[in-house]
C-alpha cells in the first residue's frame, strides 16, 4: 500500500486485474508452498509461528494481541497499513501490554505503508497472516496469502460486492488443496455458549424452524472530519465505514454477524430477498453514501422467512440477536441471553473463554496439529447474504440467490492511489439497476 503507489498504464485497474498483479508479485517475490505439497506442520510446540498484520485498526490491533496469546511460540514480525499513524499506535499499543510485548518484534524495515503493504508483508518469512483492512480489501488481501502459502485469519465480511464472494471461494478452495488455514472473524461462531445452544436447535429443540428474526438496532458510530489535506480517496479511506465501496454498506459491514447466525440455524441460504431502507438521520454528505437502516425479508425454498432489520440511529432503543421460531417453541441467540422456551425454559448461563480469542486458539491448535481449519464456504456465502439484502435495499427489487452470486457488478475503484476517489452515489430504490 504505498502512498505514491499507481498501476502502470498498460494493466487493467479493475479488480481482476488487481488480484493477477498481486498474485504475481506475490509469487515473484515469495517461495510459495507448492499445491501439492503440504505446508509445514508445526506439531511439536517448538517451532516460532511468524505473524504478519495486514490492517492496523482497533480490530486489526486486537487480532493481533489474541494471536499472540494464542500460542506459547509466536511472534508479531511483520506489520503493513495505508497509514503510517495508524501502524504506529497499533505498534504502540501492542508493545505497551505486558501480556504480549515481549511476542512483539517488528523493526522499522518489517513496517509496510501504502497500499502494497500487505504485498510487501507477504514477501517476509511470516507463517501466518491477519488481514484486518476494510472489507474492500479482502479479496484481493486472501488470494494473495494463499497464493504466498500463508495461514489466514480473515476478519468479516469478507467481501463487498459478488465478484469479491466468488474470489474469496475460489482462493478458500485452493487453501483447502494446499493445507493452509483460513479462519473467520466472524466470531460467534466460536462462542462456546452460541455453539452449544445452536446444537440444541440443530438436535430439534423447538422442532422444524419456519421462521427466523436478526435484529441490529444500534446507535451511531465514529466520523472522522475532512482535513484540508486529504485527497478523496484519503478522506474515504478515513472514512471507510461510510464508503459502499470500502465497507459494504453496514448492513454488510456489522450485521453479518447475526445474518450468519440466522444461515447457521437454518444450515442453509435463502433462494430470494426483498426489501427497503434508505437514509433518513445520516444525511449529511460527511456520511458518504451508506443508508441508516434496511428491512429485508429472505424466503427459503421450502417456505421459511428470515426477517433482518438494522438500523443506526441515535437516542433509539438498540437491539442485537436473532430470534427463531419452530413449530414446538422459540429461541433467543444473542450475546447477551441465549435462551431455548418450549414447555420449560433452557438458558446457557456457563462463563466461557472469549470468542474473539477463541477464534486464535483454534486457529493456531490447528496449525500446529497439521489439521488446518477452514471457514471459507459459510464466512463467503454469509457475507453474500449481507450484499443480497443491500443489493435489494438499494434497488427496491426482489433480488435471487442467484442473482446476487452471479452480479457483475464490482465496486471496487478504477485504482488503488492517492488521488480521486470512487464518486459518492447515494442509492435511490426504484432508480438504481440491479446489475
Amino acid at each position: 500500500m504505498s502512498s505514491s503507489m499507481t498501476f502502470p498504464s498498460d494493466q487493467t485497474n479493475n479488480r481482476r486485474q488487481f488480484i493477477k498483479t498481486a498474485a504475481t508479485l506475490a509469487s515473484g517475490t515469495i517461495a510459495a508452498r507448492s499445491v501439492l505439497a503440504p505446508p509445514a506442520v508445526f506439531a511439536s510446540g517448538s517451532d516460532l509461528l511468524k505473524v504478519g498484520l495486514i490492517g492496523c485498526g482497533g480490530r486489526g490491533t486486537g487480532a493481533a494481541q489474541q494471536a499472540l496469546l494464542a500460542d506459547k511460540n509466536v511472534k508479531l514480525t511483520a506489520m503493513g497499513d495505508a497509514f503510517g499513524d495508524r501502524l504506529k499506535l497499533s505498534l504502540n499499543t501492542l508493545s505497551a501490554r505486558e501480556d504480549v510485548s515481549a511476542k512483539v518484534d517488528v523493526p522499522p524495515e518489517q513496517q509496510f505503508v501504502g497500499f502494497d503493504a500487505y504485498q510487501r508483508v507477504l514477501a517476509t518469512d511470516v507463517d501466518v497472516v491477519l488481514l484486518t483492512t476494510p472489507p474492500q480489501f479482502r479479496p484481493i488481501h486472501l488470494k494473495a496469502a494463499v497464493e504466498a502459502g500463508k495461514h489466514v485469519f480473515a476478519e468479516k465480511p469478507v467481501a463487498v460486492d459478488a465478484p469479491g464472494v466468488r474470489s474469496v471461494l475460489e482462493s478458500c478452495a485452493a487453501a483447502k488443496r494446499k493445507q493452509l488455514s483460513v479462519v473467520s472473524g466472524l466470531c460467534l461462531r466460536y462462542d462456546q455458549g452460541f455453539r452449544e445452544t445452536v446444537q440444541r436447535l440443530h438436535d430439534g429443540a423447538i422442532g422444524d424452524i419456519h421462521t427466523l428474526m436478526a435484529n441490529d438496532y444500534r446507535g451511531k458510530i465514529w466520523v472522522k472530519p475532512r482535513q484540508a489535506d486529504w485527497t478523496d480517496m484519503h478522506w474515504q479511506m478515513r472514512n471507510w465505514y461510510y464508503f459502499t465501496w470500502l465497507s459494504g454498506d453496514f448492513n454488510v459491514e456489522q450485521h453479518v454477524h447475526y445474518l450468519d447466525v440466522c444461515a447457521w440455524l437454518f444450515k442453509g441460504y435463502p433462494a430470494k430477498a426483498i426489501g427497503m431502507g434508505g437514509r433518513q438521520v445520516r444525511t449529511d454528505a460527511m456520511y458518504g453514501n451508506i443508508f441508516d437502516h434496511h428491512s429485508v425479508t429472505y424466503e427459503y425454498e421450502n417456505g421459511a422467512r428470515l426477517f433482518s432489520n438494522t438500523r443506526q440511529q441515535a437516542r433509539c432503543k438498540n437491539d442485537s440477536a436473532a430470534y427463531a421460531q419452530g413449530s414446538r417453541g422459540q429461541a433467543l441467540v444473542s450475546e447477551r441471553r441465549l435462551e431455548i422456551t418450549t414447555d420449560a425454559t433452557w438458558q446457557f448461563k456457563d462463563n466461557v473463554k472469549n470468542m474473539y480469542q477463541v477464534e486464535h486458539d483454534e486457529l493456531f491448535a490447528g496449525i500446529r496439529q497439521g489439521t488446518p481449519l477452514n471457514n471459507g464456504e459459510y464466512m463467503a456465502k454469509s457475507t453474500l447474504l449481507a450484499i443480497m439484502g443491500r443489493m435489494a435495499t438499494y434497488t427496491g427489487q426482489e433480488v435471487t440467490w442467484e442473482q446476487a452470486l452471479n452480479s457483475q457488478q464490482d465496486l471496487s475503484p478504477q485504482e488503488y492511489a492517492w488521488g480521486p476517489a470512487p464518486d459518492v452515489e447515494i442509492a435511490r430504490p426504484g432508480v438504481t439497476r440491479l446489475v
